[in-house]
């Protein structure tokens, strides 16, 4: 299939298309309704802005939270209308009213991302709401409309969701898949030489927390909707998810275990195929994945031809021409490195196979990795809006309060300049600022910086296409049309292109206007300027306060690391158990929550040190040491994911290894206190090291021939213990060198 017909397929069957003409539909029918049949515009424009505000915070999520999420943003909502609408005819009240709406809704900032969604809605209502004077009649009727749009937008979002629950769910998993069929690739291009190792791992790094992030999503939704034997045909359904999601997961774990010392195994391999098959490999179980993807996004069984046994064949010859030279006693550590990655990139293969079965209901009765269990429960994310968490942010060290005052400021500049004191003709027009404003202002000031220049760019295209529609449409019912057509455009795109996006908004908006306005083409071109306004505005305004990411990245690492840790001890807990047996092991429900928290707590270390990066120069602290920090805890998580499998193969650990690993913790938690560097921690690990070794070189010299595996996975575990002990060692010095 050519490239881009497939990516045009990925869209237009994805999670964000869907949503954006749900909420589309949503967002304009009280418009419509009220339009047409009642002829009452501005009431219907009203209405539609009260479920704008409600459809920004209607994303993929648990239905449950969902509801209260939209029901509360639609009551806050109209609150921050009425409010606006009765201070209008009054400038000084109108002034008062938006900067302490700003400083308030900005502040919900604190309840994370759809926290700061339903103060963004709010503020959005109260800025479309000052654009006309309203008496108390108007004002009441308005925030009517609103409160009705509101209401009924989350009534429609969700019956819509009842209605089509599972396919809320599979575009989440499809999302996922498609998030690790693009970490496999970048995983491929290790393995060609001519491929800069550092510069392919911030891709890979950045694969990893986008990963992390869209399997989090996932897994609330997924997990919520666990087979219950009450419908037979839903229960398929259920299962099937269910499967796809534990598959999408085992894949991505096995691939961050595909860990090695990768300069090893090029410095090793130059003048073998080795590497060739090795990326060819992992480059079609990418191309695998992606149609497995694809085919959950159209809700049909994969028929993906990809195949790997040519590499997986040429791979086990390759091996085997190595043992015959002598090499693996000549060089054992690395091919314990080359056993161990054509294992794990084996297993992937086996994984990927299981996940395109797992699209069919004919599949449903093979056994799983994990079963339905109340402890699963465990895995779910829990919401928090209590007040307390609000209370506890008015201290000048919070970044959110420090934002909402940021945003409060520049309202105050952008309502002052607009003003009738300043401009009696109304030549800059106060809410387009305010909204440019809102629109761009974020905590951080690398995220601020960047929506500036999309929300200016976008704005200006919008304001183009808009001129240019006007100026050759006058038939209301196309206009109408390329209304909805701007409405789904700019709710897809938002995650994806926000400049594409902001365009289709500025669009959105502007039409709305002309139906209320219908009128002169200079409000094309005045909008424009208001834009160019706002955002010299929130630009200024960035700089003041600010909370400079580096004083986040502290905390972050420090759980970073104590995750890792975790993550150790619970692989650890999986001796003996097997972590691929179908049967329930409470150690396995423990190692697979460790690796869900190290995941997450990697993904928002990484993150904030990438917006550091984004911010001037002065304000970086230690990025190389952090960057180093990065690829460090990566590795270390991938280690221990390598091991957990060979962990559980054993039914013990010689005391050697036990003994190393638990050195390995140590590190890790002097790390944490700011302990300084023992002189002869390194002279401990090589001791351990030897011992393990020799433990391994005992147990090959008096192992029966049937026993002869139990060796070959004591030398592949001594080989990751003995990375799991360099990569701690590289922490344990790199973290107090972090200022």
């Amino acid at each position: 299939m050519d490239y881009s017909t497939k990516n045009i397929k990925k869209f237009i069957y994805s999670q964000y298309f869907y949503m954006g003409i749900r909420q589309a539909l949503g967002v304009l029918m009280p418009a419509l309704v009220l339009l047409g049949l009642f002829h009452h515009a501005a009431l219907g424009l009203a209405a539609t802005f009260g479920a704008m505000c409600v459809a920004i915070v209607d994303q993929p999520g648990p239905f449950r939270h969902r509801r209260n999420e939209m029901l509360g943003c639609a009551l806050l909502g109209t609150l921050a209308a009425a409010i606006t609408a009765l201070a209008s005819p009054y400038p000084l009240a109108l002034w008062i009213a938006v900067i302490a709406q700003c400083f308030g809704f900005s502040l919900l900032a604190v309840y994370g991302r759809k926290g700061g969604l339903i103060g963004f809605g709010c503020l959005l209502l109260m800025t479309l709401t000052m654009h006309d004077v309203l008496d108390a009649r108007a004002a009441a009727l308005h925030t009517a409309a609103v409160l009705v749009g509101g209401l009924w937008y989350t009534a429609f979002s969700l019956a819509v969701n009842r209605l089509l629950w599972y396919r809320q769910a599979q575009q989440a998993i499809a999302v996922c898949i498609f998030a690790s069929a693009e970490y496999l690739e970048a995983k491929a291009r290790f393995y060609d030489p001519d491929v800069d190792i550092e510069d392919n791992y911030r891709q890979l790094i950045a694969r990893q927390a986008a990963v992390a992030e869209q399997q989090e999503a996932a897994r609330d939704v997924v997990l919520r909707e666990l087979p219950r034997r009450s419908d037979r045909r839903r229960d398929q359904y259920r299962t099937m998810l269910f499967n796809l999601f534990i598959d999408i997961v085992d894949l991505h774990e096995t691939m961050v275990a595909v860990h090695t010392d990768y300069l090893l195994l090029r410095r090793m391999f130059k003048d073998s195929d080795l590497l060739v098959f090795f990326r060819d490999l992992l480059h079609k179980l990418s191309q695998d994945t992606e149609a497995v993807g694809l085919a959950v996004t159209q809700g049909m069984p994969s028929k993906s031809r990809v195949t790997v046994k040519a590499e997986v064949r040429a791979i086990e010859y390759e091996i085997e021409l190595l043992k015959q030279r002598g090499f693996p006693e000549a060089e054992p550590e690395a091919y314990a490195a080359l056993i161990s990655t054509f294992r794990r990139a084996r297993n992937a293969a086996y994984i990927v196979d299981r996940l395109r079965r797992h699209t069919d209901v004919a599949h449903l009765d093979e056994p799983g990795s994990l079963q339905v269990d109340a402890s699963l429960q465990r895995f779910l994310s829990r919401q928090d809006f209590k007040l307390g968490r609000l209370s506890s942010n008015f201290r000048w060290s919070s970044p959110y309060l420090r934002h909402a005052l940021r945003v409060t400021l520049a309202a105050a500049i952008g309502m002052t300049i607009s003003s009738e004191w300043l401009m009696p003709h109304h030549a800059i027009h106060g809410y387009w600022v305010v909204l440019t404003i809102l629109v761009i202002m974020k905590p951080g000031f690398a995220l601020s910086k960047q929506r500036n220049l999309q929300r200016l760019a976008g704005t200006l295209i919008g304001c183009a296409l808009v001129l240019a529609l006007l100026f050759f449409v006058h038939n209301k019912f196309v206009l109408l049309a390329a209304m909805f057509v701007a409405v789904v455009m700019a709710n897809s795109l938002v995650l994806l292109y926000y400049v594409g996006s902001s365009a289709f908004n500025t669009a959105f908006v502007l039409l709305s206007f002309h139906f209320l306005a219908p009128g002169s083409l200079m409000v094309v071109g005045e909008r424009a300027i208001d834009t160019l306004v706002g955002s010299a505005i929130a630009l200024a305004c960035s700089y003041v306060f600010p909370y400079w990411e580096y004083r986040m990245l502290r905390p972050l690492l420090r759980r970073a690391i104590e995750a890792n840790r975790h993550y150790l001890m619970a692989s650890l807990g999986l001796a003996g158990t097997s972590v691929d047996n179908v049967e329930m092991h409470q150690e396995n429900v423990d190692y697979r929550l460790a690796r869900k928290n190290v995941h997450i707590a990697f993904g928002n270390f990484t993150n904030s040190f990438y917006r550091m990066m984004l911010e001037p120069k002065s304000k970086q602290r230690s990025p190389a040491q952090l960057n180093s920090l990065v690829i460090q805890l990566h590795d270390m998580a991938a280690q221990v994911g390598a091991a957990a499998p060979l962990i559980a193969a054993l039914p013990s650990l010689p005391p050697p290894m036990t003994e190393t690993v638990a050195t390995v913790d140590r590190l890790l938690r002097d790390a944490n206190a700011g302990k300084p560097p023992q002189p002869d921690e390194d002279d401990q690990l090589k001791q351990l090291t030897r011992d393990m070794d020799g433990a391994v070189a005992a147990a090959q010299a008096g192992t029966a021939p049937a026993d002869a595996e139990r060796v070959l996975v004591l030398q592949q575990l001594a080989y990751q213990i003995k990375q799991m002990a360099k990569t701690a060692l590289l922490i344990r010095a790199t973290v107090p060198q972090v200022h």
